[in-house]
């Protein structure tokens, strides 16, 4: 998308005014909609605004309108600078500026910083509080001169930064550390064989089983022939006493 005009509904009363350019190419060079141009031309849009020559500014040529006026389905095109600017260089952003009533709050942010987060590199510390690295040497060290009385606060209560750039540093100093899998407390132990190469439980197939309750014994099944064989043991001392 081109970039339009200089003040654009000055430069469209002045096109509607000295030139027979249809609506929809004063609309397209103007970048307006169509019926804000007749709103102009019936005077019921941009009442009071003067007209301003693009020609004259250089936004346009001459030779242009007359051949926009000669075909309807020409659109016009921004007229070429003669003036060069020169590239506007970026400026590296410096410390973040801080109010002098919160410049003796800053070791107070700083060591809120070290021990909260503590992932934070220095240069992420020095953007949020907009101190130095000699500073947060300082207090990681605990040598600054104040630091028997510093107390740990957080640098957005303080007004210091913000919490979405807070956030934004943390996030920034999460990615950028390793993956590393914590080791459990204690150290971890191996398992014991028995329970390493024991078989697993059966699962049972009731979805809905209350498995607080103790699994009944399994009942031994009964042999038929040992039963009859044990009574007929008991019967045969009573009749040889039936005998005598």
């Amino acid at each position: 998308m081109s970039q339009g005009p200089l003040m654009p509904k000055a430069t469209a009363v002045w096109l509607v005014e000295n030139t027979s350019l249809s609506f929809d190419q004063i609309a397209d060079f103007c970048k307006l909609h169509p019926l804000e141009v007749k709103g102009i031309a019936d005077g019921e849009v941009a009442t009071g605004i003067k007209g301003l020559d693009p020609i004259t500014t250089g936004q346009l040529t001459r030779e242009e309108i007359e051949k926009a006026q000669g075909n309807p389905n020409h659109r016009l095109k921004m007229a070429e600078t003669r003036v060069k600017l020169p590239e506007q260089k970026r400026i590296k952003k410096g410390p973040r500026y801080t109010p002098v009533s919160r410049r003796h709050d800053r070791p107070n942010a700083i060591l809120w910083l070290v021990r909260n987060h503590p992932e934070l590199k220095d240069a992420q510390i020095m953007r949020l509080v907009g101190t130095t690295k000699t500073t947060i040497q300082q207090v990681r060290d605990r040598t600054h001169w104040n630091s028997a009385s510093l107390s740990p606060m957080d640098p957005v209560t303080l007004g210091l930064c913000s919490q979405i750039d807070l956030d934004f540093e943390v996030q920034r100093a999460a990615k950028d550390r390793p993956h590393a899998v914590a080791a459990q407390e204690g150290g971890g132990t191996l398992m014991p064989a028995e329970i390493s190469t024991a078989e697993p439980e059966p699962t049972r197939d009731e979805p809905f089983a209350d498995m607080s309750r103790p699994k009944p014994a399994k009942e031994e099944e009964i042999d038929v022939n040992s039963v009859f064989a044990k009574l007929k043991q008991l019967k045969r001392p009573d009749e040889d006493e039936d005998e005598e």
